[in-house]
């Protein structure tokens, strides 16, 4: 079985959110089983490759000329690597300096779309495997499909453009037509064979009115097309027995002295005494849907609660703003990095706090609560997406209990989640109990990734069907 994977991010070479690290995992863990999965990526920086080959790709009149690059590369394996006038940008989606899309993300995404579908056209991959709508329109210029999955990591971003775009696509156009305006994404939802949401109750959320972002229709008329898988995370990288970017490494029997270690770390960074309040960790990018707002809104509650809250994030301009004015206002309860995200300082923030929190409106998946509950420390989180599924409330499940759930996705449910945990952490045998249900659940990939090899042989399977 070929599998052609296409993508506009890939950890760690073009990495912006969840999407990179969830197609790196994926295929780092499908490739692992001898399954062949070759990823496809946008050529944003002339990434050099080891045993290159390079060839032109044929183009549609109004793309321009495209050519692809395969090779090796020392992070991801193999790979191929697509340029064209356009593509390279010091960021995939955003000029740096003003946080602003780049204002041609249509036309770049549609067409390293239309060089996927001739890629598939010259290597016939047993499954077209595409992610989110910067892959969506490859169907649009292919009359011949192999076997398509289409993964939605995050429904909100739809690629939406003019309508102009329709006379582009040369197959079925009609399938992008969204009420007066092309929709990348609707297009690949109603021809794709099968279709992922990555998590199961986010699989659940698309298709209610209040969260489908418009396409819960589009997906209801999908039936069981629509599967929900939830991601997984790197453990080769997310291990705090191995993790190397820790003043100690631990696991479960020593989790006690490790983490003390970072907790001490932290403290000394923040510039903070251990007044033994609750120390709780934030790593997200700054934008809406992770709920910042939220966080700011708790800034003033902290202190009763006898909490402190260590940020570490990225993003637009407002919401950083935001965040650095709280931390001005809040000096002895919140300290927050905000020029860039540091990888070994996020390691540290999952394994020197006390409690995670991710208070996200929306979250399909999600990485970081794993990364957190894997490093022993359990997660306050809204009861949204792939966080109902991967976090159980201790107080509503003593039994199996791993973190703290919102009653209602707002300040006031996170105020008093957040009582919740300083209460629960303040109990050994509680806190204990939540950081060895963490710790000993398996997080890997392994197990997607099988359910994604058992999804393309169904697909394969039923598109061989006779009819």
């Amino acid at each position: 079985m070929k599998i052609l994977f296409a993508s506009a991010e890939l950890a760690p070479l073009a990495r912006v959110g969840g999407l990179a690290e969830a197609a790196s995992g994926l295929v780092r863990a499908i490739r692992a089983t001898a399954v062949e999965i070759l990823p496809v990526l946008p050529d944003y920086e002339g990434i050099p490759l080891d045993h290159e080959q390079s060839w032109e790709i044929a183009m549609p009149s109004w793309a321009g000329p495209a050519r692809a690059r395969r090779g090796e590369h020392p992070d991801v394996g193999e790979i191929i690597l697509v340029d064209f006038p356009g593509i390279a940008r010091p960021h995939p989606y955003v000029d740096p300096v003003t946080s602003e899309p780049w204002p041609d993300n249509d036309g770049r995404f549609i067409t390293f779309s239309a060089a996927v579908a001739e890629l598939a056209q010259q290597l016939e991959p047993d499954v077209l495997h595409l992610n989110d709508w910067h892959t969506a329109s490859t169907l649009g210029f292919l009359s011949n499909p192999p076997p398509t999955v289409l993964t939605i990591h995050t429904l909100g971003y739809q690629g939406v453009t003019d309508a102009s775009w329709l006379s582009r696509w040369p197959i079925e156009p009609w399938k992008f037509a969204w009420y007066d305006v092309a929709n990348p994404l609707v297009g690949a939802i109603r021809s794709a064979d099968a279709i992922v949401a990555v998590s199961p109750n986010y699989a659940a959320e698309v298709l209610r009115p209040e969260t489908g972002m418009g396409m819960h229709d589009e997906l209801g008329r999908r039936g069981d097309a629509l599967v929900g898988i939830r991601n997984g995370i790197d453990v080769s990288v997310w291990n705090p027995s191995i993790d190397q970017t820790l003043p100690a490494t631990y696991d479960y029997a020593n989790v006690k002295e490790g983490k003390k270690a970072a907790r001490l770390a932290l403290l000394e960074r923040a510039g903070w005494e251990d007044d033994r309040s609750l120390l709780i960790s934030v790593v997200s990018r700054l934008v809406d849907q992770k709920g910042m707002d939220l966080i700011i809104g708790l800034a003033p509650y902290l202190r009763g609660i006898g909490a402190r809250v260590l940020l570490l994030g990225s993003g637009t301009p407002q919401i950083t703003a935001d965040i650095r004015a709280a931390a001005a206002t809040y000096p002895d309860v919140l300290v927050a990095e905000t020029d860039s995200y540091d990888e070994p300082l996020a390691h540290l923030l999952f394994a020197g706090a006390d409690v995670f929190a991710m208070p996200s409106r929306f979250e399909p998946c999600g990485l970081a609560q794993m990364q957190a509950m894997a490093y022993g420390t359990p997660t306050i989180a809204t009861a949204v997406g792939g966080l109902v599924d991967t976090i159980v409330d201790i107080d509503a499940d003593r039994q199996r209990g791993t973190g703290f759930l919102t009653t209602t996705n707002d300040l006031p449910g996170l105020v008093d989640a957040t009582h919740r945990a300083a209460r629960s952490i303040g109990s050994p045998q509680r806190r204990r109990a939540m950081q060895k249900r963490g710790m000993t659940t398996d997080w890997s990939w392994t197990v997607p990734a099988q359910q994604h090899i058992e999804l393309y042989e169904r697909t394969i399977a039923a598109r061989n069907k006779p009819s």
